[in-house]
């Protein structure tokens, strides 16, 4: 983690850093459902879920998402603001009692062809398992002030 603002020439391809874990309760399905409106059998309903290949519940992609990103927000920086996320993928599914955690790498470092004043600053984001197996992937675009 960085304890300084840091402008877009700050940045390295290929700085990583992985956020403390998480688990998943089931708590988190209730809430994130009652929330979203999604109330898919897949997501809420142990006996229906036994049936799916899965064998039980598995959690909604958009929780995975929000609490994976959310794990990631430990650095503040005044110079820097999401710009978006990119090809979001979620190649095996999460559970409850699963911990999960967030590696974050920087990818590229471009100019950005909108604002001659900020760059693009691209991170790989990978939710990682216990067994650190990846349950979700996507890139985070970040918009960084340019020094001076």
């Amino acid at each position: 983690m960085h304890e300084r603002p840091r402008f877009f020439e700050d940045y390295a391809v290929g700085e990583a850093r992985v956020t403390h874990g998480r688990t998943i309760t089931e708590t988190d399905f209730v809430v994130h459902a009652g929330h979203t409106g999604d109330f898919f059998p897949h997501h809420t309903d142990a006996e229906a879920a036994k049936a799916t290949p899965f064998g039980q519940r598995i959690a909604h992609g958009t929780m995975t998402f929000a609490i994976g990103i959310g794990l990631t927000a430990s650095e503040i920086n005044p110079h820097a603001f999401t710009y978006g996320y990119e090809r979001l993928r979620f190649p095996k599914p999460v559970f409850i009692g699963d911990t999960i955690r967030t590696k974050l790498t920087v990818t590229q470092v471009i100019a950005d062809p909108k604002r001659a004043d900020h760059g693009r600053v691209v991170e790989t984001c990978e939710v990682l398992n216990q067994r650190g197996e990846v349950v979700m992937a996507c890139q985070h675009v970040l918009l960084a002030k340019r020094r001076g």
